[in-house]
């Protein structure tokens, strides 16, 4: 009888070390367009061992007349589709954007201005086998200034 429960105890502990998920909750990635407006490099962290709700944050930059300083934030939910490495991947950010590039809002120049625009996203995201993501998303921009329709490209390494 003995030998029948660790052999029972054996084979569970196998198979469910077997079973544990290789989901890797770490992003990090460069986006053209999207929440970082012109360009940015974002770090994401899912929050449970599997898809879900997700955390991400980044800095951006632009400059042609000015330089545009963006620092996006937000909350995304990644949708598994049939294939587990598939996804839709819905979220919403938001972005400070300085536009004369200066991160102390004290500054002496009077051309500086600071807002908010709030980004909602909805897109295609893909995990490959060499642990690379990709993305690509519809990331309309709502400020002070306008709405305008946006989109959002992501390449990046997870770990």
């Amino acid at each position: 009888m003995r030998k029948r429960i660790l052999t029972a105890c054996a084979l569970c502990s196998i198979t469910f070390s077997f079973g544990q998920s290789t989901f890797k909750k770490n992003d990090i990635y460069l986006e053209a367009g999207g929440n970082g407006l012109f360009g940015s490099v974002n770090y994401e962290r899912q929050i449970t061992n599997k898809s879900g709700l997700g955390l991400r944050v980044g800095v951006g930059f632009y400059s042609e007349k000015a330089f545009y300083l963006t620092i996006p934030a937000g909350i995304n939910y990644l949708f598994k589709l049939k294939n587990n490495k598939s996804f839709i991947d819905a979220g919403l950010g938001v972005t400070w954007t300085r536009i004369d590039g200066k991160l102390f809002v004290g500054s002496k120049n009077q051309n500086a201005d600071n807002f908010v625009n709030f980004i909602p996203s909805i897109g295609y995201r893909r995990h490959t086998v060499k642990d690379v993501m990709w993305r690509i998303s519809l990331t309309p921009i709502a400020n002070k200034y306008s709405f305008v329709p946006w989109l959002g490209a992501s390449i990046g390494k997870r770990f």
